[in-house]
């Protein structure tokens, strides 16, 4: 069975474990990583052969979002090793991630003051 963007059942299930995951990652074993800022996983989309994930970050304060990817570009071999642990009874091969900023609460924000001008 598919959905709307034509991933698998196996697929859905297994961004939404990472998204999981990936999240309490952020909160516990990788606060040094993001402290000062908050970081919020807003999707994650799995390869068909579920080799590869892409990861979407949310990150308040906006203005720290370069500082912020940086860090984490920086330690994804140390992320990618933690999320290994976490699901090694479900998956064969733990995805390469690769993290990308998702700045649609930005763009919000700038649309809502355009409009209260």
């Amino acid at each position: 069975m598919e959905n709307t963007f034509g991933e698998s059942t196996r697929q859905q299930k297994v961004a939404r474990q990472i998204q999981k995951d990936i999240s309490e990652l952020f909160l516990r074993d990788c606060a040094d990583i993001v402290k000062g800022v908050i970081v919020s996983v807003t999707a994650v989309r799995v390869s068909p052969d579920l080799e590869y994930a892409r990861i979407y970050l949310s990150i308040f304060p906006f203005a720290k979002h370069e500082e912020i990817m940086a860090r984490i570009e920086a330690e994804s071999w140390r992320i990618r090793k933690l999320l290994g642990a976490r699901m090694r009874n479900q998956l064969r091969v733990v995805p390469e991630i690769t993290f990308f900023l998702d700045d649609s609460l930005e763009y919000i924000e700038n649309i809502d003051n355009l409009l209260k001008k």
